[in-house]
């Protein structure tokens, strides 16, 4: 019996999960989901420091002409102590003295004569310094189990000397085609045939979201054929098909999991397009049967099938996030159905894609987002607000636009 979007949803973060780890360079681990925390053991900065090229002064000081003592360079072990009426000319990045209390920049300072310098713009105290502990303090939590790693994460890691990270193994995932009526892209189709666009779709798309992918091949049209396909693909954490879930004659795939001691955990998601969802396991992998039009197929896999991807990855990410923006025009559906609508959002404005039947393949090409209706709405006006849910999200555009925010 089909179920809606929220039980479909709490199914799959309720999914066990068997993660395994692996030890990497912390260069290598871009986009992967870290399997330990990491607590901060160096404060930073580590020491007081100067946070401008200038001269340390004692802001008592500022008014009067100051003899310039000695100079201390970044990376200098100098804990030379300033006196009255003393400057100590300090570079960016340098130890300032203990009992400093400015950092007077070079530019606001005039030489009177050799080694004697005059302050000529107002000086506020503790200004230019960097102090202990300020940006990192010893024992901050610097990366979470399940976070995922980036550049700036590396850069964190990097700042306190780790050089290798525990993180979760991509998971596994397994694609096969059946329904001989498809032909894949290598193969040559008939003028009465189409090609299989999914499973290339799944495979990519898998692999962009940081999965190890395998082609298990295609299944011929017969239970014997898909059961061997299955069972080949067990090593699996998951096992992506498409098609094969209807109730028409030709339709084997689901008898033939059933044949495998298949657990059943979704079958049917009160939603358009892409009811005929299924969702089960066998042993340890699980198995997303997803419906057999391709843009019906990509939408639920970008609804259902990333958050399962997100579960196997390790990651502790497991809601859809969204930015809100407004409908450029409006739209009218019916009601007693979740809709996903896909389309393309400029920054401001959604535009709803207008080739949406589900069998299409070219949609996606020009969306990056989509929107889901409540199955409650019938209408939604123009410049109303909507909850848009990324696909692809580097967000350039095509065309120059102002990103400088004015007042």
């Amino acid at each position: 019996m089909a179920i809606n979007i929220d039980e479909a949803i709490k199914i799959i973060l309720d999914l066990e999960i068997f993660t395994n780890y692996e030890i990497l360079p912390i260069e290598s681990a871009c986009n992967r989901i870290s399997a330990q925390e990491i607590k901060a053991q160096i404060s930073l900065p580590r020491f007081n420091n100067s946070a401008m090229d200038g001269y340390a002064i004692l802001y008592k000081n500022k008014d009067e002409i100051l003899n310039v003592v000695d100079t201390i360079f970044a990376g200098d072990d100098n804990h030379r102590v300033l006196e009255n009426n003393q400057a100590i000319k300090i570079m960016t990045g340098a130890r300032i003295p203990e009992n400093c209390t400015a950092i007077v920049p070079k530019e606001n300072c005039t030489e009177i004569e050799t080694k004697k310098i005059k302050i000529l713009k107002d000086v506020q105290e503790f200004q230019h310094i960097r102090y202990i502990g300020e940006d990192i303090q010893i024992d901050e939590t610097l990366l979470s189990i399940g976070d995922e790693i980036n550049f700036s994460k590396i850069t964190l890691l990097a700042s306190q000397g780790v050089s290798h990270i525990k993180v979760y193994k991509k998971p596994k995932v397994n694609v096969f085609a059946s329904g001989e009526e498809l032909k894949l892209h290598y193969q040559y189709a008939q003028d009465y045939q189409i090609y299989n666009s999914n499973t290339p779709t799944f495979i990519s798309r898998c692999e962009e979201l940081s999965c190890e992918v395998t082609f298990m091949g295609q299944a011929k049209d017969s239970i014997e054929s898909i059961k061997a396909l299955v069972e080949n693909s067990l090593d699996a954490d998951l096992i992506i098909t498409s098609g094969g879930v209807s109730v028409g004659d030709a339709d084997f795939t689901k008898d033939a999991f059933e044949q495998l001691n298949y657990v059943k955990l979704i079958e049917g998601i009160k939603i358009k397009p892409g009811k005929p969802t299924v969702l089960g396991k066998i042993g340890k992998t699980y198995i997303l049967n997803l419906p057999g039009n391709p843009l019906a197929a990509s939408l639920i896999f970008e609804l259902f099938g990333r958050l399962i991807i997100q579960k196997l990855l390790g990651s502790n990410e497991l809601h859809h996030g969204f930015i809100l923006g407004k409908l450029k025009e409006t739209l009218n559906t019916r009601k007693g159905k979740t809709t996903i609508l896909p389309g393309y959002f400029d920054g401001e404005y959604f535009y709803t894609e207008q080739k949406r039947s589900p069998g299409m393949v070219s949609t996606l090409s020009r969306c990056n987002s989509f929107i889901v209706f409540d199955e409650n709405i019938e209408i939604i006006k123009e410049d109303s607000l909507v909850k848009i849910i990324p696909i692809n999200w580097k967000f350039f555009s095509k065309e120059k636009k102002d990103f400088l925010t004015h007042e």
